[in-house]
């Protein structure tokens, strides 16, 4: 094999690895303030209306969902108030309900205004908030 043939197969690793280790240090640091550990809480408690909502228009298979989400979001709530590692797993598990959530939304919108709507819940409710059960979940297992 040519040398030229050898360098270009380890640039890609290089630059991989490099993109890698930028990524990690802007995740490291970057550290979320300590009053956004009370919005899965928060959320939890915004969600009961909805719930209502949708329990009055014979929704059971979305109600069943946002029930799992709202109790999800307590406990992620619950495990943060005593700086559990676990709440790793926890905020982990939130954000997979809340993105499965948006995803299927979306795809289950009807036409016109229906996917407009479920496109901007998504964007700027569901997704910005598994974001930061994520961030506040990788938080709590680095303090403990």
């Amino acid at each position: 094999m040519s040398t030229a043939v050898l360098s270009t197969r380890s640039a890609p690793s290089s630059a991989a690895s490099l993109a890698t280790s930028f990524a990690a240090s802007f995740a490291a640091s970057f550290v979320l303030p300590e009053r956004f550990a009370r919005i899965p809480a928060m959320a939890a408690v915004a969600l009961l209306p909805w719930l209502g909502v949708l329990a009055v228009c014979h929704e059971t298979p979305w109600v069943v969902l946002d029930l799992v989400e709202f109790s999800a979001l307590l406990s992620l709530d619950a495990l943060l108030r005593r700086r559990s590692p676990a709440a790793l797993w926890a905020g982990a598990a939130v954000a997979l309900l809340l993105t499965g959530d948006a995803l299927a939304d979306i795809a289950f919108a009807g036409p016109g205004h229906a996917v407009l709507a479920a496109l901007v819940m998504a964007c700027c409710i569901e997704l910005p908030l598994a974001v930061v059960c994520l961030l506040l979940g990788r938080a709590a297992a680095v303090r403990a």
